[in-house]
């Protein structure tokens, strides 16, 4: 018989309603979200003053495996993100080698069986010359595109190419949306830039916007289904608001919270790509998100060491660790006014299973998988370098006090985060993904 698991008195995010419930896991399963007190279970949780919401889907990680594993790998990261309240993680593809075939997308499979302690999946990267691959591509998300900050052949702006692929693939598309020819002619005029804020002066709105407005060309005429990866800048919202009926979009914590102002403070810490932007565009992204316009919230992921972020520009690699701290700086923007839990469970849970087709995530509701997170509200922790699970060991939030934590969390019924420390015997399983139902827009019009 199946292991039973009352979780009781927990105040329970639901998708229609926040109400005090008494929830059971049977095996890997929601058995039951209004059981009695008096439930049978083979272990009860005590959630008197927690509150418990859907597993966090982050659907735009970098675990850097295989081939970068010194800053990442699918054990530490997937580690991270069980700290951070993450039960389902979707890594990009660009790894070495970069995941190009079915062959190498089932072999990063197998290796997340072996070391992952929460759920995956994998996208599968598009090249000028790998159409075949993704046309008969399956458990995955779906495709991405580097339209912009590329390594290796992953490098795909030419018209014709693009065009393929929209016309003559199936799966969900994502792109990096940076225009190529923009970003080298701006690195053009500064002679490459000798400083950390000049990467932003190279990786500006105007190469966003110009590939944005690019790639929503593309899903409209060839009726594609297409997400904007990491948006950054308002004028990227603008553009969403007209193609909303294909097209959704994404926010990333460094660019909800981190502006060219806090370079000063943070150096290359805060240099990613897309770029973070002026003052101003986090609270457009943050009111995109309020509108319904940006749909969720997710981290881009991007480890690197701090050795190798110490390096002048532009030999300092962009990217930083998020996995870690989404939840709590999210619930810390709740305790603060900005937005609602409802409204962190619906962008960072219930969504993301929407956009990918993910089957049976994103809700507490019977017969769903038991990927669930307990959270304390009232939590007040402080940011630490050295306290972080992530292989790099830093965050650019270190110093910053959050208040609303992750507490535990539940990986198909089994908890494989509690009290501060990390069940590594726990293994997650590969997400399952049914394509057919249509995405975001058929869900949400059901």
């Amino acid at each position: 018989m199946a292991h039973r698991t009352l979780i009781r008195g927990a105040t329970c995010v639901m998708p229609d309603e926040t109400v005090r419930a008494n929830v059971v896991i049977e095996g890997d399963r929601i058995a039951s979200v209004d059981a009695p007190d008096s439930a049978r279970a083979d272990e009860i949780i005590d959630a008197s003053g927690l509150v418990l919401m859907p597993g966090v889907i982050d659907s735009h990680v970098h675990f850097r495996d295989p081939g970068l594993t010194h800053k990442e790998d699918l054990h530490t990261g997937s580690m991270a993100a069980a700290k951070g309240g993450v039960t389902t993680f979707f890594e990009m593809p660009n790894t070495n080698p970069a995941t190009t075939t079915a062959e190498l997308l089932h072999q990063k499979l197998d290796l997340a069986a072996s070391k992952s302690v929460v759920n995956y999946g994998f996208y599968i990267a598009a090249t000028a010359g790998n159409l075949a691959e993704m046309q008969k591509a399956e458990r995955t998300p779906g495709i991405k595109i580097f339209i912009g900050s590329s390594t290796g052949d992953l490098l795909v702006d030419g018209q014709d190419d693009l065009e393929r692929i929209f016309a003559e693939t199936t799966l969900p598309i994502c792109a990096h949306c940076e225009d190529e020819s923009t970003v080298r002619a701006n690195a053009a005029s500064i002679s490459g830039g000798s400083a950390y804020p000049d990467h932003s002066r190279i990786r500006n709105e105007e190469a966003a916007v110009i590939c944005v407005r690019r790639s929503m060309d593309l899903a409209r005429r060839h009726r594609h289904r297409f997400h904007v990866l990491h948006v950054s800048t308002g004028a990227e919202c603008e553009l969403l608001k007209d193609h909303a009926d294909v097209v959704t979009g994404e926010a990333c914590p460094h660019h909800l919270f981190f502006s060219t102002d806090d370079y000063d403070r943070l150096g290359s810490r805060v240099q990613m790509n897309p770029a973070v932007k002026p003052p101003g565009n986090p609270e457009a992204l943050w009111t995109a998100l309020q509108q319904g316009v940006l749909k969720m919230v997710v981290t881009d992921h991007a480890p690197h060491t701090l050795g190798e972020k110490a390096a002048p520009y532009p030999k300092s690699p962009s990217g930083l660790p998020a996995v870690e701290n989404s939840l709590a700086l999210m619930l810390d923007q709740v305790s603060r006014g900005r937005c609602s839990l409802e409204q962190v469970v619906r962008w960072m849970c219930e969504t993301p299973a929407l956009v990918w087709d993910i089957v049976g995530k994103g809700r507490i509701e019977e017969g769903f998988d038991a990927d669930l997170v307990l959270v304390d509200l009232g939590k007040t922790l402080t940011v630490r370098d050295e306290e972080q699970v992530t292989k790099c060991r830093w965050s650019p939030w270190h110093g910053q006090s959050l208040t609303g934590w992750p507490v535990r969390t539940i990986v198909m019924g089994q908890t494989v985060f509690h009290d501060g420390r990390i069940d590594e015997a726990v293994r997650g399983t590969e997400a399952r993904f049914d394509h057919a139902r249509g995405g975001y827009w058929a869900s949400a019009s059901a």
